[in-house]
């Protein structure tokens, strides 16, 4: 989930850099909505996590 947060961000940077301001606004929220999520999965984990193996 990350590493597609940090595709879309680079494309909105290169798009940005180019001068496709509409390109990089949409590249950069569909960025920002893929990080939010994988860091609200990364918490969930962290908090369930794994109990110990069961006999």
């Amino acid at each position: 989930m990350l590493y597609w947060a940090l595709v879309f961000l680079v494309v909105g940077l290169v798009a940005g850099i180019l001068g496709a301001s509409g390109i990089a606004a949409i590249a950069g929220q569909i960025a920002w909505v893929l990080f939010i999520i994988g860091i609200i999965l990364l918490v969930i984990h962290l908090v369930t996590g794994r109990g110990p193996p069961s006999p």
